[in-house]
């Protein structure tokens, strides 16, 4: 992960060919997309470490992802561990924000497009607010519509490198945006105050909002309360700060992300990655976010 530069509100590396089911080529949008997509990923789908893997637990961000899967192969997720049938939900997806893990099969890579949205983008480029998918998968085909999504995804496929796929889908996003562009005012002051510790009662009041409608809002554009997705973020930073101090002590690392004590981050880690912080570290994920069963 050394050498690439990441940003605080990117929970993956930009520029970086990685194992497992993370992208092979990552990186910010271009300038018309960038208020509304966080990053922008392509995968091969070449055989990496997870070959021979049957599932991967993948933890929350509090984002909205969208993916196109250019192979036949549908993408299944399964309610936890112990989910032994799961869903299958085919080959193009808007993964809705969430506070909880979920897993997911990975009998083998496959060649795929995707992009973590803003909080706040959904209505836009999905023409659904971000609340309406919140904690689930959904079909593209029933955003974008059957036609829409068959001609983008063998357009897609048709490319014959990463980059070459990585732009056209993001032409495509691109020409999705309405002639007006931009996010809720109150909603992109809100997040800017959250992200730097501002309290919810704070912030809604900063928004003149209050705190019934300013939850109302933020849910609808973000997908998630705004506690919740505060919650989502600190976890967020302290997997990124245990990714790059890995023998960092529990307290320690408590302390440094704003929790309560050691007791109080031991109860949000397992509610938030299904994992207790000891069992997380022995399974050592190469990434921070995707944990190979």
């Amino acid at each position: 992960m050394e050498g690439f530069p990441k940003r605080a509100d990117v929970p993956y590396p930009i520029g970086m060919t990685v194992a497992g089911s993370q992208p092979h080529l990552s990186r910010l949008p271009c300038g018309a997309l960038r208020p509304f997509v966080a990053l922008l990923w392509a995968s091969d789908g070449e055989v990496s470490d997870t070959a021979g893997a049957a599932r991967e637990l993948v933890l929350p961000t509090g984002a909205l992802h969208l993916v196109l899967r250019l192979e036949d192969q549908p993408l299944r997720v399964f309610r936890d561990p112990e989910d032994l049938q799961g869903a299958c939900l085919g080959t193009a997806i808007v993964g809705g924000a969430r506070a909880a893990p979920y897993v997911k099969d990975v009998p083998r890579p496959v060649a795929s497009v995707g992009a973590l949205l803003r909080p706040g983008a959904a209505g836009l480029l999905l023409g659904a607010p971000a609340g309406e998918f919140t904690g689930a998968h959904w079909a593209l085909e029933d955003v974008w519509g059957q036609v829409a999504v068959d001609r983008l995804r063998s357009r897609v496929a048709e490319k014959a490198t990463a980059a070459d796929r990585l732009a056209l889908f993001e032409r495509a996003l691109a020409a999705r945006l309405p002639a007006v562009r931009g996010l809720d005012p109150r909603i992109a002051r809100a997040l800017a105050g959250l992200r730097h510790g501002m309290p919810v009662a704070a912030t809604a009041a900063a928004c003149e909002l209050s705190h019934r409608h300013f939850t109302q809002r933020f849910r609808e554009a973000v997908g998630l309360a705004p506690k919740a997705w505060c919650r989502v973020q600190r976890f967020g930073r302290a997997l990124d700060r245990l990714a790059a101090e890995p023998t960092i002590a529990w307290a320690e690392l408590a302390a440094a992300e704003g929790y309560a004590d050691q007791a109080h981050f031991s109860r949000e880690f397992h509610e938030l990655a299904g994992l207790s912080p000891g069992d997380y570290r022995r399974r050592a994920p190469r990434q921070p976010r995707h944990v190979t069963l």
